[in-house]
């Protein structure tokens, strides 16, 4: 994986989160008070500041040892903000640019600490907008890495309309990528089917397998070897053995708390929520694999009669 802003040498290392829901006083939110457009602040709440300790480990700690310091790209896999939805009425503020602001505060020193090799995939429309329109103006603002025209179509542009300088940027947060590192290659996109049933959490993967390889076979293509997935908030990690390692689907949790739509889910009315992220690595003996990291909220207190 090259780093598409320079001639840096090889990324071997691609660490992906998802959901991060800003704009919910569920969602990820720094510790400290929040400017609002009305020119007042939101305080988060004792929960939020707990997931956001767990946040600022999971970059202070834990991707510099599983990184072992090495260089490595970041993919933000849909959701980074709330967006205004199914009538609810748990956001910090139901004006989007406060909700920009809260994800563009969060992540801008991510792509610090990657040198600049960020990518945003767009999520669901119910919480980014229409087309991903709110994430694409956060990740434009972010600086992340564009989708770019291909060779072939710039030169049928410029065959068509020769007096056309087509713009070489498309967009800069994508609905799916596929992504070569090392001697792995990756597709992320970011939904995936949900189950009520605990009992089935590894079916939807295990379909995204069996659909990657059908597809590739169908067009002689080459199957990926890692697939990513988010949207359920909830880790799973399916594999199967292959002529060339293993085939992965591995699903990343979130950063938002239980919300009132969780209550009414059969799944998710006995869960408590799970944050962290992962990491694929281009490695020696496996060409490539996965780690996760998964921290989960603790049930609350029972009462005692």
């Amino acid at each position: 994986m090259k780093n598409e802003k320079s001639n840096a040498p090889e990324i071997r290392n691609l660490v992906v989160v998802s959901d991060l829901h800003s704009g919910c006083q569920f969602g990820l939110c720094p510790p400290n008070p929040q400017p609002k457009d009305g020119g007042g602040y939101y305080i988060p709440s004792n929960l939020q500041i707990k997931v956001w300790d767990w946040w600022a480990s999971f970059w202070r700690d834990w991707v510099p040892m599983v990184t072992r310091n090495e260089p490595f790209a970041v993919l933000i896999n849909g959701d980074s903000t709330d967006g205004v939805h199914h009538n609810s009425t748990t956001q910090i503020s139901h004006n989007l640019n406060d909700q920009k602001e809260i994800a563009r505060r969060i992540l801008e020193p991510i792509v610090a600490q990657c040198s600049g090799n960020f990518y945003m995939i767009r999520g669901t429309e119910a919480h980014v907008g229409q087309s991903g329109q709110n994430e694409e103006i956060l990740a434009k603002e972010l600086g992340a890495i564009p989708q770019d025209l291909n060779a072939g179509d710039i030169s049928e542009i410029q065959r068509l309309f020769p007096n056309t300088t087509p713009e070489k940027n498309l967009n800069y947060a994508r609905w799916l990528m596929w992504i070569e590192m090392g001697e792995g290659l990756i597709h992320a996109t970011h939904h995936i089917g949900t189950t009520g049933s605990t009992a089935y959490e590894s079916s939807a993967p295990m379909s995204e397998l069996a659909n990657a390889f059908s597809e590739a076979g169908r067009w002689d293509e080459r199957a990926p070897d890692v697939i990513i997935r988010s949207h359920r908030h909830r880790a799973i990690q399916v594999e199967v053995p292959t002529r060339t390692g293993y085939g992965i689907c591995s699903v990343t949790p979130g950063w938002q708390l239980k919300t009132p739509l969780i209550h009414r889910i059969a799944g998710g009315r006995m869960t408590t929520p799970q944050f962290g992220g992962l990491i694929v690595k281009a490695g020696d003996e496996d060409p490539i694999y996965v780690r996760s990291k998964i921290w989960n909220i603790e049930r609350t207190p029972s009462v005692k009669l």
